[in-house]
């Protein structure tokens, strides 16, 4: 099992920023593949983000490329996405998730909500 906790989300404005952290607890993160994903309210939850278990590959939605990082540090068991330039449509509860195989995840968080008013 790996149990997952986001956090470092909030409000700010069209054009700020933030940071989302996961911190990973359980099993051995570093074996693990990481994603983030969102859902806004309505709709269904969306890919935003991934990254292989060493960092070496990332991958990204259009919608955020350019804008956002992801990154781990599996020293600390965390993984973060950078998220700049943020836009209202940006606005959604973010989760991250972790799995054994790329884009596939066995493990999610409880999500953290990120609000971009314009």
């Amino acid at each position: 099992q790996v149990q997952l906790v986001e956090s470092g989300g909030g409000s700010v404005q069209a054009g700020g920023s933030l940071r989302l952290s996961c911190a990973a607890s359980g099993r051995t993160f570093q074996r693990f593949a990481m994603g983030w994903f969102r859902q806004a309210p309505g709709k269904e939850r969306k890919f935003v983000a991934a990254i292989s278990w060493s960092g070496d590959t990332t991958d990204y939605a259009d919608t955020v490329k350019g804008r956002f990082t992801i990154s781990r540090d599996n020293a600390k068991n965390t993984g973060y996405l950078q998220m700049n330039s943020l836009k209202p449509a940006d606005t959604a509860l973010y989760y991250c998730a972790a799995g054994v195989t790329d884009h596939v995840y066995e493990y999610w968080g409880q999500g953290t909500q990120v609000t971009v008013s314009s």
